[in-house]
């Protein structure tokens, strides 16, 4: 009785202990967990202030030159989307100690139709406030539609060995019809309309729907070259190179009139503008856009380029 009473006591205390350990085990992860959440918790809030703080940080004070960035391609859903530029660029003329406005360019282009859109935006509020000058600034480079976005300007400044120009018009493809005989692939393809699948890049290619693509290129291309025009005015002088897609450095763009001198920012704003202040009025993704496009915009994107893949750029 006692040897198995004494057993039924140690195994009673084991029981006790595993049961013990498991609980100090639960409330050990626990106790981790909500650390964890916590720590989150914390620099979310330290982000969400600093991202505020980012975009408060700057207050007018008086007189000053405000700058708008466009930097990257231009296309919907970008830093440099006509949504973002021409909200900052509104912004920036609604201000009223504001002096002159400078829009400084690092874009190889994009899409023609945000392009336009920003250039039309640009005389528009020009228009509407004529008192207030829009400079714009190239850095690097100012290509394609970032060209037709500075053409708007009143004045555009480069520095010596920006690259600048490339006035025209592509559209990306590609064809593996070669590759698909060769490895016994049959395409098929069911359309509602004769030209949907246009420029399959699967499918020979068919000379109307080629000819029709590049009337479509031939006229965007013209619109491109009109907007130059009337933006530059008689200080353009046209070559039979300016609107080729040839793309020129800073030193000459200024020999061809495509731009009007030598500056930067900081140059700009305190001798052109005369007002050294400098006040950021460009639209910047918030933390919440960061991390959607952190985890999801990625995916979505590549889903989107290769739906779009044969659509006109200006790049």
């Amino acid at each position: 009785m006692t040897d198995d009473g004494g057993q039924w006591e140690r195994g009673l205390i084991e029981r006790l202990a595993t049961a013990a350990l498991k609980e100090q085990r639960r409330s050990r992860m626990w106790g981790i967990f909500f650390k964890l959440l916590f720590f989150t918790y914390l620099t979310v809030m330290i982000l969400l202030a600093v991202d505020w703080r980012d975009k408060t940080s700057e207050v007018a004070g008086g007189s000053h030159t405000a700058l708008v960035e466009l930097n990257g391609l231009i296309a919907p859903g970008s830093d440099a989307s006509a949504e973002k530029i021409n909200a900052s660029l509104r912004a920036a003329f609604k201000d009223s100690t504001t002096k002159g406005v400078v829009l400084r360019i690092n874009s190889p282009g994009g899409s023609p139709v945000q392009a336009q859109n920003i250039y039309d935006e640009i005389r528009r509020l020009r228009k509407k406030y004529p008192r207030i000058p829009l400079y714009a600034v190239v850095e690097d480079i100012c290509a394609s539609g970032g060209y037709y976005v500075a053409a708007a300007a009143d004045r555009i400044y480069v520095t010596r060995s920006s690259l600048v120009g490339s006035v025209g018009v592509r559209m990306d493809g590609f064809g593996v019809t070669g590759l698909m005989q060769k490895l016994g692939v049959e395409r098929r393809l069911l359309t509602a309309g004769k030209n949907k699948g246009m420029l399959d890049p699967f499918l020979p290619e068919d000379e109307k729907q080629k000819e029709y693509a590049q009337a479509m290129l031939d006229q965007i291309h013209r619109q491109f070259i009109g907007d130059v025009r009337q933006g530059r005015g008689k200080r353009l002088k046209e070559t039979p190179e300016t609107f080729s897609g040839l793309v020129w450095t800073g030193q000459q763009s200024l020999e061809l009139g495509l731009a009007d001198g030598y500056g930067t920012l900081n140059s700009v704003a305190r001798d052109v503008i005369k007002a050294e202040n400098v006040v950021d009025y460009t639209q910047k993704e918030n933390l919440a856009e960061k991390f959607a496009r952190r985890f999801g915009a990625s995916a979505a994107s590549t889903l989107a380029e290769f739906a779009v893949r044969d659509a006109p750029t200006l790049r």
